[in-house]
């Protein structure tokens, strides 16, 4: 289980590798997501707040980065955080995420990033519930449900 010594680590050392990586040029991203997709995961952006029915979705399942498939996130591990967007204490490996620090809009935050191809996904904070006390902040939009 990851904490919050973990996440602060990665982001100040290095993060773990991933299995494998994804790297495509910026026109085939932009073909293959939507604009917003695009805006979100390519350019760092933000959805608005509760745009997405996601964050009331609680079905058993994966969730997988819109961008490269890999998966991120158990529907076991996800919460009502009452932010407006899906809420997660835990990856599904430590190894799927990768952490950066993040000083833009006056604050200092952790970004977290699909450690596979490198697509934003948002930011994790260390006010989550118990055990972990983690909340991974994603947007819904560079998330997609995968059926195992």
């Amino acid at each position: 289980m990851l904490l919050w010594d973990d996440v602060i680590r990665y982001a100040r050392h290095g993060n773990p590798e991933p299995e494998y990586r994804v790297s495509k040029p910026d026109n085939e991203w932009r073909a293959q997501l939507t604009p917003e997709q695009y805006h979100v995961a390519r350019q760092k952006g933000t959805e608005r707040s509760f745009s997405s029915e996601m964050c009331n979705i609680f079905e058993p399942g994966i969730y997988a980065c819109v961008c490269c498939s890999s998966e991120l996130f158990d529907s076991t591990d996800k919460f009502q955080s009452g932010t407006g967007w899906p809420s997660f204490t835990q990856p599904v490996k430590s190894n799927a995420i990768a952490y950066y620090t993040d000083n833009s809009h006056g604050m200092q935050r952790i970004e977290a990033v699909c450690n596979t191809c490198g697509a934003h996904l948002g930011h994790v904070f260390p006010d989550g519930p118990e055990p972990s006390g983690l909340r991974y902040c994603i947007n819904a939009v560079v998330l997609k449900k995968v059926i195992r």
